[in-house]
């Protein structure tokens, strides 16, 4: 591919209030939870993916790409920050995130004795996940439509970055890895796998997220998760053909050219920038 995207790093802080962890979004606590379990991975997942790629930056060939990996490196950073305190947000509203924190970093210790190639090939397995659901949230305004503004920004924020690096960790396994069969063996073999373990612990985390708020009865929630992942909006329903682009043995991330969404992210910063005017005033 010739589109070439630099990541950029913004260190952004957004003070998410922690007495509406549960509640920040509209549409009720099925739906505020399907993205609270998400940011329960995202710690562990992206220190994961900053190491896979370390193991490789020394046979990185061309300065271009050295700096994306080290921006990309950057963004994770930030990521991994803030989610976390994200987490401590649904830590004080009474979810069980430390214990499910500890069954995904148990995992990818697990993955972690794996070759450094089918790491590499799982992180890129993992970045073309994000990247997917990502676009999805972007391209659906209505999505995040009279949420709470600071847990707003925040996942447009990921999602601005995930689709802003998502070929980054894919340029650097074909550089190292080539673009044969094996190579696409590798990298298809782990994407399965990748996604066999995310959703077998994602469908349980979610049910036990929604439990532990006082959902688990109530089917009027159910249908309205149902509805966004796959009726309408039907986010999974809408990911899954970009999700299957993945198996083409000429895939690359940036065939889904969606790099008009970057274009957000400055108007997103001025707004981050005011929280913290807001904040400041009000201190």
């Amino acid at each position: 591919m010739t589109i070439q995207v630099d990541p950029v790093r913004r260190n952004l802080k957004f003070g998410l209030p922690k007495d509406q962890a549960l509640s920040w979004n509209p549409a009720g606590l099925h739906v505020t939870q399907f993205f609270n379990t998400l940011s329960i991975f995202f710690p562990a997942g992206e220190r994961f993916f900053i190491q896979s790629v370390r193991h490789y930056r020394k046979e990185i060939v061309g300065d271009e790409l050295k700096e994306q990996i080290s921006a990309f490196i950057g963004q994770e950073g930030f990521h991994t920050r803030e989610h976390e305190e994200y987490n401590e947000a649904l830590v004080a509203a009474g979810m069980p995130v430390e214990a499910m924190d500890k069954l995904v970093v148990k995992l990818l210790e697990l993955v972690k004795k794996t070759p450094r190639s089918f790491q590499l090939a799982a992180t890129v397995a993992l970045e073309h996940l994000t990247a997917v659901l990502g676009d999805v949230l972007l391209r659906n305004d209505t999505l995040l439509e009279q949420v709470e503004p600071h847990y707003s920004a925040v996942w447009r924020w990921h999602a601005i970055e995930e689709t802003e690096h998502k070929a980054v960790c894919f340029d650097a396994y074909e550089q190292v890895m080539g673009k044969g069969v094996q190579a696409y063996g590798l990298r298809v073999a782990a994407f399965l796998i990748a996604n066999l373990l995310f959703w077998s612990l994602y469908v349980p985390f979610y049910t036990v997220m929604v439990t532990k708020g006082g959902g688990l009865l109530k089917l009027k929630g159910w249908g309205k998760v149902l509805n966004l992942t796959l009726g309408r909006p039907g986010v999974l329903r809408r990911a899954l053909p970009d999700w299957l682009d993945f198996f083409r043995p000429g895939f690359h991330p940036w065939m889904h050219d969606n790099r008009h969404f970057l274009a957000q992210a400055d108007d997103l910063m001025d707004e981050v920038a005011n929280f913290d005017v807001n904040q400041a005033k009000a201190a």
